[in-house]
C-alpha cells in the first residue's frame, strides 16, 4: 500500500494493507465476493480519502531553486504570437498561479522559465557554460513555436515538482508484492504528471493455482481493474486523471478475455489496451493455423487456438470501439527501439503507443513544428536542421533536470538517456506545398523529412557525446558491439500524437491529416457561459477560399454539413485534392504515411487510422495486415461514431446559430466528432485518447 501520511494511524495502515490483500488477492476462500468486495472497497476508498493521495508529499520537498538562473526575460527576445485557443489552454493548464489561484505568469514567462531551467543543465558539464545565452536559444525555439517539449516539461520545469517526463513503463511481477509495489509506483508517477504503460503478460492466468495459499489466481484483468480504480483517484500532475497502457501477449491464456475487456465502453476507462503479437502469430493467421497458449509461470502449453479466430476477435472489437490496438512486439525488440537487448526485452509502451520502453525506463518527448519550415518556395532544410540540433540539446538537458520519483527509473533512464523527438504540423506542411495527403508525393515527402530529422538528431547526439560522453550503458549496446561511434542517447526519434502542444503551436496534430476544414464549437469567450455554437474555419482553407474568390458564410456552412469539400461543385478540383480531410482518405494512405515515417524513427509512431462509420470489419482486418507488411510497429484504428457517448456533428445540422468564427481561434487538427465533457466543444479522438481543442481537456498526458 502507498501510505506515507503521518496523519494515518498505524492501525489504519495495517487495516488498509490487510483489506487490500483480503479483498483483491485470491478467489480460493469461501467468502462471497460481491458484497464483501464492495464494502471493503468503499472502506478502502474512505481510508484513501483520509490519507489523501493528492496530499502525498513524496517529492514536494525536492530542493529546487525557483529563482531563474539567468535573470528576467530580456527585452530584445521575441514575444510569442498565440491564438485564442493557445492562450486559454496555457492559462487553464500550464501557467503558474499564486496562492490565491490567480495566474501569475504570461506565456512568454512560461517559455523563459522552462528555457532557463533546462539550460542550467549545461553547468553539469561545463562550469563556465553561458546559461543565459543557451536559455535565449531555447526560448526562441519555443516562443517562435518551432519546437515544443511535452506537456509535463512545460508545466513542471522550474517549479517545485520538476517532473518533466510523460512516458513511463513499469514491470509487473507475478506476485502480490510485485503487483502492489508497481501500483504504488504508478500512483507516484501519475501524481507527478506522467502516464504509465504495463505488460500484464507475466501474471498467471485466471484460475491458475497459487501453491502457497491453495487458492487460485484471478488473472491479469482483475488486477487491471484495481490499477484502473487507483488511476481514477490520482490526477496526473493535478491536471487530469491518470492514463495507462495495458498490453497482453497474444499467447497468454487469458487473451480472449483481454480482447473483450472493454467491450462495454465503461470498463477500464483509464486504459488503452493493445495485444502484443509476434511474426509466428501473423504467419499462423495467414496460413489458417493453430498456435499455442503458454502459461507464463512455467512455460507449459495451456491450450491451442485457431489464430484466425483470435485475430478476428481483435479486429471485431477494434471495429466496435477502437480497442484493442495491435503492437508488433517482436519487431520492436528486433529494431532500433531496443539497442540494449542485454538489459532485457521491451514489453510495453507509453499510453499512446509511440514510445516502447524497457521496464523501469522513462522518456521525454518533444516535437518540431513542420509548418514553420514550409513555404510556397519549398522546405527550409537548413533552418529545420538548426531547430533539430537545439531540440536534441534541450531534451538531453531535460534528462538531467528531471526529478525522478523512483530510484530504479532514475537508474535506467540516466543509463540509456532515451529521448523522443518527433514532429507536428505535417498536414499543414503538405497543404502549404499543395500536396494531397493521399498521394505518393506525400509518402515520399514524409520519408524525406523524417530521414533528415533522424539523421540530424543522430549526428547531434554523437556531437554531444564527444563533450559529455556516451550514454552510460553504451558498452552493453549494439552500437558498441558493431563498433559504431559513441552516442549520447540510445534512441532519439519518436512520433507522438502531440496532444495539446499542437494546439499551443496552432498546427495539426503529429502526422495526422486535417480532420475538418470547418467544425462546430461551443465558444469559450462569450459572456453568457459558452452557450453559442460557432463555426470554426481552418485558416489555410479560409485564405485559399478567399484567394479563389469562393469564400462565403453559406459555403462554410455547406462544408461543415458535408464534412469536407470533396464533390462540392463550388470548390475547384485542385483545392478538393489538397484540402482533403481524414475520413475522405482511404485507410491504405493512412498506413502508407505511418510506414514512411516509421522507416526513419528509432522508437515508434503514433497514428490513428480514421474510418468512416460505414467501414466494415473486413476493412479493419485488411488495415491491420497492411500495417504489419508495411513495417509499422503497431497501429490503432478508430471508426467514427463507434462509441456511444460520441456526438456526430460532421455532416449534420446541429448548430443552433449559424455563426462563422474564422481561423484565429482554431487548431487545424480539430475533430468535430466528439464533445468535450468540460466545455462541450468539439474534440478529437485518436490513439484511444480524447483531446479538446478549446479548453485543453485530454485523457492522455502527452
Amino acid at each position: 500500500m502507498f501510505i506515507h501520511s503521518p496523519k494515518v494511524s498505524q492501525t489504519k495502515k495495517i487495516l488498509a494493507s490487510f483489506i487490500s490483500i483480503f479483498s483483491l488477492s485470491i478467489r480460493g476462500s469461501r467468502v462471497k465476493r460481491k458484497k464483501p468486495f464492495f464494502v471493503l472497497f468503499i472502506f478502502r476508498k474512505q481510508l484513501y480519502a483520509d490519507i489523501s493521495i493528492k496530499n502525498l508529499t513524496y517529492f514536494e520537498d525536492f530542493p529546487m531553486n525557483l529563482k531563474l538562473p539567468c535573470g528576467p526575460l530580456p527585452a530584445h527576445l521575441p514575444r510569442p504570437y498565440l491564438d485564442a485557443n493557445a492562450q486559454v489552454i496555457l492559462e487553464k493548464r500550464y501557467l503558474r498561479r499564486d496562492e490565491s489561484g490567480q495566474v501569475c505568469e504570461k506565456p512568454e514567462d512560461l517559455f523563459w522559465r522552462v528555457a532557463c531551467n533546462i539550460a542550467e543543465a549545461d553547468l553539469l558539464y561545463d562550469k563556465q557554460a553561458d546559461v543565459q545565452k543557451q536559455a535565449e536559444e531555447f526560448y526562441c525555439e519555443m516562443a517562435e513555436l518551432k519546437f515544443l517539449p511535452n506537456s509535463p516539461c512545460l508545466r513542471g520545469a522550474g517549479r517545485a515538482i520538476q517532473q518533466l517526463f510523460g512516458c513511463y513503463v513499469l514491470p509487473i511481477e507475478d506476485s502480490l508484492e510485485g503487483i502492489f509495489d508497481t501500483l504504488k509506483h504508478m500512483a507516484l508517477i501519475h501524481k507527478a504528471g506522467g502516464g504509465t504503460g504495463f505488460s500484464f503478460s507475466r501474471l498467471r492466468g485466471n484460475n491458475a493455482p497459487i501453491l502457497k495459499t491453495g487458492g487460485v489466481s484471478k488473472g491479469p484483468i482483475s488486477f487491471m481493474r484495481i490499477y484502473d480504480a487507483a488511476a481514477s483517484e490520482v490526477t496526473q500532475g493535478g491536471v487530469r486523471l491518470g492514463a495507462n497502457m495495458g498490453i497482453l501477449n497474444v499467447n497468454h491464456p487469458d487473451i480472449e478475455a483481454f480482447i473483450q475487456c472493454k467491450t462495454d465502453n465503461a470498463s477500464l476507462s483509464h486504459f488503452n489496451i493493445s495485444v502484443a503479437v509476434d511474426d509466428a502469430f501473423i504467419k499462423a493467421v495467414e496460413n489458417d493455423e493453430e498456435y499455442a497458449l503458454i502459461n507464463p509461470q512455467d512455460g507449459s502449453v495451456a491450450g491451442m487456438r485457431r489464430a484466425r479466430d483470435i485475430f478476428d476477435k481483435m479486429v471485431k472489437n477494434a471495429w466496435k470501439n477502437g480497442d484493442p490496438g495491435i503492437i508488433f512486439m517482436e519487431r520492436i525488440n528486433n529494431s532500433e527501439s531496443n539497442m540494449t537487448p542485454a538489459l532485457g526485452k521491451i514489453e510495453s509502451t507509453n499510453p499512446c503507443g509511440e514510445q516502447p520502453l524497457l521496464p523501469y525506463e522513462s522518456c521525454v518527448l518533444g516535437s518540431v513544428n513542420l509548418a514553420k519550415f514550409a513555404s510556397e518556395k519549398g522546405i527550409e532544410w537548413d533552418a529545420m536542421g538548426r531547430t533539430v540540433c537545439k531540440a536534441v540539446h534541450f531534451l538531453d538537458n531535460t534528462i538531467d533536470m528531471n526529478h525522478y520519483v523512483i530510484d530504479k527509473i532514475k537508474e535506467m533512464t540516466l543509463g540509456l538517456r532515451r529521448m523522443g523527438l518527433g514532429v507536428m504540423g505535417f498536414a499543414d506542411m503538405l497543404i502549404t506545398l499543395e500536396i494531397p495527403y493521399d498521394s505518393q508525393q506525400a509518402v515520399v515527402l514524409a520519408e524525406q523529412v523524417m530521414e533528415f530529422i533522424n539523421n540530424t538528431a543522430r549526428k547531434a547526439s554523437e556531437e554531444i557525446a564527444e563533450k559529455r560522453g556516451a550514454f552510460p550503458f553504451f558498452k552493453q549496446s549494439l552500437y558498441y558491439e558493431r563498433g559504431e561511434k559513441p552516442i549520447r542517447n540510445v534512441a532519439r526519434t519518436t512520433i507522438a500524437p502531440t496532444g495539446t502542444i499542437s494546439t499551443i503551436a496552432s498546427c495539426s496534430s503529429g502526422i495526422e491529416p486535417i480532420f475538418a476544414l470547418v467544425h462546430r464549437r461551443k465558444s469559450l469567450w462569450t459572456s453568457n457561459g459558452a452557450s453559442e455554437d460557432l463555426l470554426v474555419v481552418y485558416r489555410p482553407f479560409e485564405e485559399a477560399a478567399r484567394k479563389a474568390g469562393i469564400y462565403s458564410e453559406k459555403l462554410m456552412e455547406k462544408v461543415a454539413e458535408c464534412g469536407g469539400v470533396q464533390g462540392l461543385f463550388e470548390v475547384p478540383k485542385k483545392m478538393q485534392q489538397v484540402f482533403i480531410t481524414s475520413h475522405s482518405i482511404a485507410p491504405e494512405w493512412h498506413i502508407r504515411i505511418q510506414a514512411a515515417f516509421q522507416r526513419h524513427v528509432n522508437n515508434a509512431v503514433s497514428k490513428t487510422i480514421n474510418f468512416p462509420n460505414s467501414a466494415t470489419i473486413e476493412d479493419v482486418r485488411k488495415s491491420y495486415m497492411l500495417a504489419y507488411h508495411m513495417g509499422c510497429k503497431g497501429t490503432t484504428i478508430y471508426r467514427d461514431g463507434s462509441r456511444p457517448e460520441q456526438v456526430l456533428t460532421v455532416g449534420s445540422k446541429k448548430s443552433s446559430e449559424k455563426k462563422v468564427e474564422l481561423a484565429q481561434d482554431f487548431d487545424s487538427s480539430a475533430h468535430p466528432a466528439n464533445r468535450c465533457p468540460e466545455c462541450h466543444s468539439d474534440g478529437e479522438m485518436g490513439e484511444g485518447c480524447f483531446k479538446c481543442h478549446s479548453c485543453g481537456h485530454s485523457e492522455c498526458s502527452i
